[in-house]
């Protein structure tokens, strides 16, 4: 017999290790039976040790075969022996099926007749490694801008990415309560308010900053519903090399929403859902695929809900549908997505400022919507997207991207202003019209190479984002009400003010380039990046053009580095630059409203551990993020004043640590930091809106002699938080309990889903956040009332 080499074995059993007893006949790929993966680009016997594991299949090699070549990976959905073939391409090798889910590679020009070679071993199979963890609520992999998508372990920052059964499950409506899931945001506008917005890392995250399949300002400006999303991806930090600036300069981190597409599977799903208090409606999510080879793709997501929330005369209705159309072949992979939202909010919450010296009014005694009954908001936005990719050769990917929104808003509103300690506040009214239209485009090419043992992956983007829009609005007559005890005021009448009509040109464009090079059979990953980009605004008041108009340009370099230690434990630690448009200035509350000021640069250092234990992962990150900050001076103007810090330490867990228990949460402490302030008068104070901890635990239990039932059950803390920059106002930390089940059965061969969840339990009332929005100065956010929230889900 034979002497098996060592070196054949060490690679024969990682092979075979990595393969699955539930995998599919060998005729599955004639079958044309395909499922996504995503196996990034680097040295041959990697890149197949992780497709044969994720397709669960034994892959025997001689090592010599695969000694020094590289392949450029592949992401998308591929049957098993299309895939193999992708990953083999220039290599001249082919795979040779040599049994029942077995493999073993021969040279191109070798008979198909070949023999299994005697120091081949076909090792026994194990599970094989899934494209999310246990119980499919976050993924591996995870959207990267210019990077690319990459795998949790392989990325040198903090990125969760959450999938759209977690965003079922949470029955979540709105990004706003699906983020509520991660300890690191939190969501920093009233539930039933105009719009949604959020603090990542205690800096502010606007709507208009998350990203559709890595374009920014396609997505709907005041609320985003979650019938349209795939995956959630949310990274901490600064990202400017990675998708450029963002339209409001966020720099506490990013989220990337990714669309639908048709999976090889038919898909026909209806869910009906309430609402406690009168809110009904139902979606429908449809996907199929066509042609010969499955190459094209239709899935199509619609909503329609409405009726009351929880808060007294208030209402929301809201309706949504986006259609996606994706084209795919050897090379070539296309898509286009096209979307209308419509909202509608009678009686929404505002935040609660309040006035200089008072006492923090009690959010516990509050017990009546105090918005006026008269008062609404109106949003609609039509939106696209297009992309294409294109294999150039087996070394060359170019790809291209564009987008554009139109969007037209309407609001009667009322500000919450010099709230007094007793609860009495001014009630400003006002009527608010905006017409926002956005027009971005991306252009890139990826190419992987070698020189000598370092293998490199380069990536280049060309981004141009251009977004115009008009503000107009009237002013009426103040009047007073109470937080407590609420005024019922009558529709407000004559204007006593027009608001200047504003028109604004934002123009960013830049230009990125960065290297990934990958040392010790890829062991050890170095990105080097920068990106050079030109901002560009210009503003006109009743058609008189704003001096000065900005014209700047800067380069955000970035450095992440990862150190794989093992294969499940890894190391990274990242330098990164952003570049944040200027600040605007409150529309209401201050001398300059509406004020536009030039780009501000921020700056992240980060170092972290990620561990995948297969079934259940978990990351940690110190973090130190410093931005120019702002404040109102005691002259009532806005304007720079300083700088805030904010450090901290974060954790985060995902998965199934025991069998049939899931957890997703973590926690983030933070340590905020106002300095080089005017005449250092708030020095060493704690930044506005900056919880000292924010804990998250939500976990799943599946009932072990029920099958199909799964108990849930989630906890949120929020540290205490000042409103002021002196910190002299301040409030409480708070907590907030959520119950729930869900079950699944079939029903006549359907399959149906029922979901039953309690948010708030307690009904416990806080303020959630004191943080400042994006339209006026820093201001309470009021907590949600128990809500109940019950679906049926059903697939025809």
């Amino acid at each position: 017999m034979p002497v098996v080499p060592p070196s054949l074995l060490r690679l024969s059993l990682l092979l075979s290790l990595s393969a699955s007893p539930l995998c599919m006949p060998l005729s599955w790929a004639e079958d044309a039976s395909r499922r996504g993966y995503e196996v990034p680009a680097g040295s041959l016997d990697s890149a197949l040790t992780r497709f044969a594991g994720l397709a669960g299949v034994n892959l025997s090699v001689d090592p010599a075969l695969v000694s020094g070549l590289r392949s450029r990976g592949i992401s998308g959905e591929f049957a098993v022996e299309e895939g193999f073939a992708r990953l083999l391409q220039g290599s001249g090798l082919q795979l040779q099926a040599v049994g029942d889910r077995a493999y073993t590679l021969i040279p191109a020009a070798q008979s198909d007749t070949l023999q299994l070679p005697a120091t081949s071993i076909l090792g026994a199979s194990t599970t094989p490694v899934a494209e999310t963890y246990a119980g499919d609520q976050v993924t591996r992999k995870g959207a990267q801008g210019l990077l690319g998508e990459g795998d949790f372990m392989d990325t040198p920052f903090n990125l969760t990415s959450y999938t759209a059964k977690a965003v079922k499950n949470l029955q979540a409506r709105t990004l706003g309560e699906m983020v509520a899931s991660d300890p690191s945001v939190r969501i920093t506008n009233p539930a039933g308010g105009r719009f949604e917005q959020f603090s990542v890392r205690g800096f502010s995250l606007f709507n208009s900053d998350v990203s559709y399949g890595g374009l920014y300002g396609v997505l709907p400006t005041y609320a985003i519903d979650m019938e349209m999303v795939e995956r959630v991806d949310i990274l901490k930090g600064p990202g400017a090399l990675l998708g450029g600036i963002a339209p409001r300069g966020s720099v506490g981190g990013g989220i990337n929403i990714e669309p639908k597409r048709a999976a090889d599977a038919p898909l026909t799903e209806f869910t009906g859902s309430y609402a406690s208090a009168g809110q009904f409606g139902g979606a429908v999510d449809i996907g199929r695929r066509f042609g010969d080879e499955q190459q094209f793709g239709v899935r199509f997501n619609g909503v329609k809900q409405s009726g009351d929330t929880e808060w007294d005369h208030q209402s929301v209705d809201r309706e949504m549908s986006v259609i996606g159309l994706d084209f795919r072949k050897e090379r070539v992979r296309l898509s286009l997505d096209l979307g209308r939202q419509e909202r509608t909010a009678d009686a929404p919450q505002e935040r609660v400022e309040v006035a200089k010296g008072s006492v923090m009014p009690k959010a516990r005694d509050i017990r009546d919507n105090f918005a006026q009954s008269w008062t609404y908001s109106h949003t609609k936005d039509t939106f696209g997207a297009v992309r294409g990719e294109f294999d150039v050769s087996d070394s060359l990917m170019v790809y291209a991207a564009a987008g554009a929104r139109k969007g037209n808003y309407d609001f009667l509103r009322h500000g919450v202003q010099a709230t007094q300690s007793n609860g009495d506040f001014t009630v400003v009214p006002r009527s608010f019209r905006r017409d926002e239209g956005v027009k971005t485009v991306t252009l890139g090419a990826r190419s992987w190479f070698d020189t000598g043992a370092v293998g490199h992956t380069i990536n280049v983007s060309l981004n141009r984002f251009n977004m115009d829009f008009d503000n107009a609005g009237e002013r009426y007559t103040p009047g007073r009400s109470n937080l407590y005890n609420p005024v019922e005021l009558p529709h407000p009448g004559q204007a006593v003010r027009w608001d200047t009509s504003t028109h604004t040109e934002n123009r960013f464009t830049s230009l990125a380039l960065a290297d990934t090079l990958s040392f010790l059979d890829e062991r050890v990953l170095l990105t080097l990046g920068a990106r050079l980009q030109k901002v560009q605004v210009t503003s006109w008041s009743n058609g008189v053009k704003d001096q000065p108009a900005y014209d700047e340009q800067a380069t955000s370099p970035a450095v992440g580095l990862v150190v794989k230690v093992t294969d499940q434990l890894s190391l990274y630690t990242n330098y990164m630059e952003g570049l944040s448009q200027g600040e605007t200035a409150p529309s209401s509350g201050v001398r300059n409203e509406n004020a536009i000021f030039p780009p501000t640069k921020s700056k992240q250092v980060e170092v972290g551990a990620k561990y995948d234990l297969g079934n259940f992962g978990m990351s940690a990150s110190v973090f130190q993020i410093k931005q120019p900050a702002y404040g109102i001076d005691a002259e009532g103007f806005f304007k720079p004043n300083g700088e805030l810090r904010n450090q901290g330490l974060e954790l985060n867990l995902f998965g199934e640590p025991a069998k049939g228990l899931r957890l997703l949460g973590g926690v983030m402490l933070l340590d905020s930091e106002q300095t080089k302030t005017a005449q250092g008068l708030t020095d060493g104070k704690r930044g506005t809106g900056a919880p000292v901890a924010n804990v998250n635990l939500g976990a799943e239990w599946d009932i072990e002699h029920l099958q199909g039932l799964t108990l849930t059950a989630r906890a949120i803390h929020t540290g205490a938080q000042y409103l002021d920059a002196a910190n002299q106002q301040k409030i409480d930390d708070w907590e907030r309990y959520d119950l729930g089940a869900r079950y699944s059965f079939k029903l006549d061969e359907k399959p149906v889903t029922l979901r039953a969840t309690v948010e708030n339990v307690l009904d416990t009332t806080y303020w959630a956040s004191a943080a400042t929005s994006s339209d006026s100065a820093p201001g309470l956010t009021l907590s949600t009332p128990r809500t109940w929230l019950v679906s049926a889900t059903i697939g025809f």
